[in-house]
């Protein structure tokens, strides 16, 4: 359950039906292995408005949505695909929903910022320009 401070300091993310039941599965397999990310990604899906897939609006980071973004710890914007973790490769810009910055872009839309912790826990923001649903892709 998120916490007041949470609830204030994040912003309103949605999330579709499917993907919920295959990321809260996902999560909790990965919890030992990946502790930091499957809790974030946990605490994200039950704070999320959960919809159904064809009331999902095309400027929200979904699975394997092409999304562009700034993150102010790196200063540049960057364009990625959101993947589950066995198509991860970030050579070729394919960030795991079980990365830090991938739980972090999930369920955001065009225009939000949210305060996220990098793996040594200091604060970023990371702030979404441009979402493509998936299937498209962006440059």
């Amino acid at each position: 359950m998120p916490s007041q401070e949470d609830a204030v300091a994040r912003p309103c993310i949605i999330m579709a039906e499917t993907e919920v039941e295959r990321l809260s599965t996902l999560a909790l397999q990965m919890e030992p292995v990946a502790p930091l990310a499957a809790g974030m990604l946990l605490r994200e899906i039950d704070r999320a408005e959960v919809r159904a897939d064809s009331d999902m609006p095309d400027d929200v980071v979904r699975m394997r949505s092409t999304v562009r973004f700034e993150d102010d710890a790196h200063g540049a914007a960057r364009s990625v695909l959101l993947v589950y973790p066995k198509e991860a490769d970030i050579a070729a810009g394919k960030i795991s929903v079980l990365s830090l910055v991938g739980a972090g872009l999930i369920g955001l839309s065009v225009g939000q910022s949210i305060q996220w912790p990098d793996r040594d826990g200091h604060e970023r923001s990371l702030r979404i320009l441009k979402v493509e649903p998936p299937g498209c892709i962006i440059f």
